[in-house]
């Protein structure tokens, strides 16, 4: 076995279809050496699917990261295809449609409980969940979208966004001294799922193409997943609550 992973053992969520990041990153990761567990909610029966289009077939466990009994029990599901961990990918997030779109001022504290909970709580809990199997030189990588501006029609989950890039720094203070890192990739916008749902996307799309000074590619999750990888790997050693840009340079460039 070789690679950049070579003998990790990595725990990767937010795999729907084979244009998701996460789906980018498992590939990828396989590809270095990584054995790899995925986990899936909802839809597990199309999770499933994809997960045989990886270059090796990867086992799927269902985890609903809102629920207690799930997360509680995620270790133990793990073993059952792994003896440990070496690192984890959260690539979850979810708004309802009231808080995306330009509904900023009108959408309810229940939906954004919703977002909140969902795109940014997770983040923790899902590493806390995956602490039993990690030990020392472990990592927890997330994927962000940059939350240091507000852009049209992201609206609350931008706020979303903005509190786990937050999260990621706590996350990093408190899993230091277990010398377990925490990091994010920031990627510039591509056409997942993810982004179907967000009315005016087209925005993003049109600003990219244009500006940024390397190009971006709407529909390559490649080299946000190599980051993620790089992440995962012991190639940063000494790196944890940082915000790594993968978005041809958009986010280096004025207005």
């Amino acid at each position: 076995m070789s690679g950049l992973l070579a003998g990790k053992r990595l725990l990767i969520s937010g795999v729907i279809t084979d244009a998701s990041i996460a789906f980018s990153a498992a590939k990828v990761a396989q590809e270095n050496g990584a054995t790899v567990v995925l986990t899936g909610f909802g839809r597990m029966s199309l999770v499933e699917r994809i997960a045989k289009r990886l270059p090796e077939p990867a086992p799927v466990i269902e985890l609903d990261v809102t629920n207690q009994e799930h997360l509680t029990g995620l270790a133990d599901k793990v073993r059952e295809h792994v003896d440990g961990l070496d690192g984890v990918v959260h690539s979850i997030g979810f708004a309802p449609q009231s808080c995306l779109g330009g509904g900023f001022l009108d959408a309810p504290w229940e939906d954004v409980a919703t977002a909140l909970h969902i795109s940014t709580f997770s983040y923790k809990s899902l590493a806390m969940a995956a602490l039993p199997l990690m030990g020392r030189g472990g990592s927890v990588v997330g994927l962000t979208f940059d939350a240091t501006v507000a852009w049209p029609v992201y609206d609350w989950m931008g706020v979303a966004k903005a509190g786990l890039e937050s999260a990621n720094r706590y996350l990093a203070l408190h899993l230091g001294e277990k010398g377990i890192r925490s990091n994010l990739v920031s990627a510039g916008p591509l056409r997942t799922m993810a982004a179907k749902s967000i009315p005016g996307f087209e925005q993003f799309e049109e600003a990219w193409q244009t500006r940024s000074p390397l190009g971006w590619d709407l529909t390559d999750q490649e080299p946000a997943a190599k980051a993620v990888c790089a992440l995962l790997s012991d190639w940063f050693p000494a790196t944890t609550g940082e915000v790594v840009h993968v978005d041809g340079g958009y986010h280096a460039i004025g207005a």
